[in-house]
């Protein structure tokens, strides 16, 4: 991936119209949006403590916040996100819990140093270069408390031969899932030319570079993967 291609889609997500319809678009092109939150915070939950302090990179839109938010009453967090007006709509999607969150403009070296209880990535590192990828995951295990989870999500599939037809089928879902068919083919061909994926095994290779023990494969939906380790 080109760091111009990775920052088109950025741009996006400053579009003030990208920004208002933001929400309807990820339940249509990630299987299981919705229960993806609730196995994250399931695994967040098996090791923090019930006023847990959770980092949450790529925090803009606040889907997850709001998920996490309602399902656990306990918990604070802090969101980091490079789309200062994603993160004022995180900040409207959280509402009444606002005050529950500390959203920063920036990236993962403009969060505080923690120690968090843990961490939550979803839908973000398949917009970085493979070795700012590495810097990045590295960078929130070192804001962990020794054995705190990290829960982790992207878009990650097989970059062999097959690697076509996973998009097709990313495609395919969305318009499935009542995206409209132009725009999901855009979606695929913008996904295929500007980002640069990596295979679940060099994704999972990154997570155990950079520090992380036990990791483990929870979530696997066409052209997805999340995993869980643990600092």
């Amino acid at each position: 991936m080109t760091t111009d291609g990775a920052q088109q889609f950025l741009d996006k997500f400053a579009d003030p119209a990208a920004v208002a319809n933001y929400a309807e678009n990820p339940p249509r092109y990630v299987p299981g949006f919705a229960d993806l939150h609730r196995m994250t915070g399931i695994l967040l939950a098996e090791r923090v403590p019930g006023d847990a302090h959770i980092l949450v990179l790529g925090a803009g839109g606040g889907l997850e916040l709001k998920a996490l938010a309602a399902a656990y009453p306990g918990w604070c967090f802090t969101g980091v996100d490079p789309a200062a007006a994603m993160l004022d709509l995180a900040a409207r999607t959280l509402g009444p819990d606002t005050h529950r969150a500390e959203l920063i403009d920036g990236y993962i070296d403009d969060a505080p140093p923690g120690p968090f209880d843990g961490a939550v990535c979803l839908l973000t590192l398949h917009f970085l270069p493979a070795d700012e990828r590495s810097r990045t995951a590295a960078a929130i295990r070192a804001r962990l408390k020794p054995g705190a989870p990290f829960v982790v999500a992207h878009s990650s599939f097989p970059q062999d031969a097959e690697r076509g037809r996973w998009l097709d089928r990313y495609a395919a879902f969305a318009i499935a899932s009542s995206a409209d068919p132009e725009q999901a083919r855009g979606a695929r061909n913008a996904v295929d030319t500007s980002l640069n994926m990596l295979s679940p095994e060099a994704d999972e290779a990154v997570l155990n570079v950079a520090g992380f023990h036990d990791v483990t494969l929870f979530y696997a939906a066409f052209t997805w993967r999340g995993w869980v380790g643990y600092a």
